[in-house]
């Protein structure tokens, strides 16, 4: 239930604070005042977009900021809970629009929140009964589900859907394998050309790095020469090189060992050392004898090195993708032909998920025929009871599972079916879209509201300008069916007509104010004596007479004994139901 509402520098509004009671909230005022700027205000916390023009002039930002009971919604709490936000008994919405966009943020009991979050919790806060409801309701692409949540054959609806997913998913799969079986010869040729050519060049792998530096080598053959012989030189083959010094030094120590026993140094070492260098200058010299420059291999080093950058260009860029896309090409080949037995197992599968989609689909249908004849009587009960005696309301099935082609079913089964009304005696039933008149349209939105809140979690429903084109004994009638709905509900309505207002538990009045060459709207929350005069003014516009304020009393006391005969019947069929 909605407790508060703030709202500070949207639209016209300056700054204002609203409480709302149980049941029955009326708001009225003048055309023009800001009245359904505040339903505006509460669409935002309920994910809508946002844009600049909304903030009040001469402002840097607008927000509004709600605070709803749900302490009785356990469900709400919980998806509150898993949607990573802390739940209570009071939840706390907040929405800030700033002009340049970079401040604009949406809380959750005082976590940052995305819009995604606030749609996801809005159905089970509020329902705005509007002039887009109208329409939500006229659209006969949304009276399936209208039925389905009515008739609570969401269930089996969830059942047939997974059954639907997969058929389709295995029809996609059937249609890949077929177009695959019709471009086989194609495809088979063009693996085994390309097959063919990788297993012709037979890369090894690292083959590309080997060949880098082999052409390295033979490019430099001179240099390495040079080198190599150099070190021999200075190891072995020059007068006075490293290993006859080496020899001089051994003759030293063993004569300084002749002498001094205690030296550490042991001639093995020393000896041990000179054969090491000397097996060192022969592998040099071996080396640079090997080394020789061949044109002809250096040549060769280069078209293998282009066939293999052919083929890491063509698949990836380097050999490993090479080989990947050779065994991807090999298990393809390996596909292809074994379509055929892969085809046959997936129809075989389809016919198996196509009867149990079938069999799903044929109990949602039946379920849905039972769930049309009570909305039906249900609704035909509501709508006489809005003073349409004669109407009669309808669910045209266009089409039912059993009727249709499994081909064509959708995600929502195989039924079609619109809402029909016939309005008055003897009249052809027409769609609702058809219906012209304005008020004959507010009344079935009306009822069906009425009917579907039963089945619904929502605790708030607003209803702005639900007096659309009516007045009189209906408006009267409307009032009463609008607080009937209360019982279970808490209503906000915004409404011109006094004979829906006086129904009001609480009551609202909303009227421009000038201050400082300004306009502001201000919302008042009427006492008994201030409800008389705001009846009044619906009742006999601006100049209000004595008489005017008695009609308004009788109408506010007449209200009050219809609440109190409607508040025993439905106690009595509460406990009627009870026993």
């Amino acid at each position: 239930m909605l407790n508060d509402l703030s709202i500070k520098n949207f639209a016209i509004i300056d700054e204002l604070h609203v409480s709302f009671n149980d049941g029955l909230n009326i708001i009225s005022g003048e055309t023009g005042a800001g009245k359904s700027i505040i339903i505006g205000a509460v669409s935002l916390l309920l994910g809508d977009r946002a844009t600049a023009d909304m903030i009040r002039t001469q402002a840097d930002a607008a927000t509004v900021e709600a605070l709803f009971d749900i302490g009785q919604n356990k469900t709400l709490k919980e998806k509150i809970e898993e949607m990573g936000f802390a739940a209570a008994d009071e939840l706390i919405i907040r929405r800030v629009i700033s002009r340049t966009g970079k401040k604009n943020k949406a809380q959750i009991n005082g976590q940052m929140a995305t819009l995604a979050n606030l749609s996801a919790i809005s159905e089970s806060l509020i329902n705005i009964c509007g002039q887009h409801e109208h329409q939500v309701i006229l659209n006969a692409d949304n009276h399936l589900d209208i039925l389905d949540e009515f008739g609570g054959c969401l269930g089996a609806r969830a059942v047939y859907e997974k059954a639907y997913r997969q058929y389709q998913q295995i029809k996609s799969q059937i249609e890949k394998l077929d177009d695959l079986r019709r471009r086989r010869k194609e495809k088979t040729e063009l693996i085994k050309f390309e097959l063919k050519e990788i297993e012709d060049i037979a890369p090894q792998a690292q083959e590309d790095k080997a060949l880098v530096e082999e052409k390295k080598v033979l490019a430099n053959v001179q240099k390495l020469g040079d080198a190599a012989g150099r070190a021999y030189d200075l190891l072995y083959g020059e007068t006075s090189s490293i290993i006859e010094k080496l020899k001089e030094v051994q003759s030293q120590i063993k004569e300084i060992k002749k002498i001094d026993t205690g030296l550490t140094l042991s001639e093995a070492d020393v000896e041990g050392s000179f054969f090491t260098l000397q097996e060192t200058a022969l592998t040099l010299r071996d080396y640079s004898k090997n080394l020789f420059f061949d044109p002809a291999r250096l040549g060769a080093i280069d078209d293998r090195l282009e066939m293999l950058n052919k083929l890491k260009r063509k698949h990836g860029g380097s050999l490993e993708s090479v080989f990947t896309k050779k065994q991807e090409m090999e298990e393809e080949l390996r596909r292809v032909f074994s379509v055929e037995e892969e085809l046959e197992k997936l129809t075989k599968e389809e016919q198996n998920v196509r009867a149990v989609m079938v069999q799903k689909a044929e109990v949602l249908s039946r379920q849905r025929a039972e769930a049309a004849e009570k909305l039906k009587d249900a609704a035909d009960k509501e709508i006489h009871a809005l003073n349409m005696p004669h109407a009669s309301f309808l669910i045209n099935f266009k089409k039912t599972a059993r009727q249709a082609a499994p081909e064509s079913f959708g995600p929502r089964g195989g039924d079609e079916l619109e809402f029909y009304l016939t309005a008055n005696l003897g009249e052809e039933p027409k769609a609702l879209n058809k219906i012209a008149s304005g008020g004959e349209l507010s009344r079935i939105v009306l009822a069906l509201k009425n009917v579907l809140s039963r089945v619904g979690s929502v605790a708030t429903v607003v209803f702005d300008e639900v007096d659309s084109g009516i007045g009189g004994a209906t408006a009267e009638i409307v009032g009463r069916k609008l607080k009937e709905v209360s019982a279970n509900h808490q209503i906000i309505c915004i409404t011109h007509l006094p004979q829906i207002a006086c129904y009001g538990d609480g009551h609202l009045r909303v009227a421009k104010k000038v201050t400082q060459g300004r306009t502001a709207t201000i919302v008042d929350q009427l006492d008994d004596d201030q409800k008389i005069e705001e009846i009044s003014r619906m009742l006999g516009g601006v100049d209000l007479t004595e008489k005017t304020r008695d009609h308004a009393r009788e109408m506010l006391a007449g209200a009050k004994v219809s609440r109190r005969d409607n508040g025993k019947e439905t106690g009595n069929a509460k406990k009627s139901a009870h026993r």
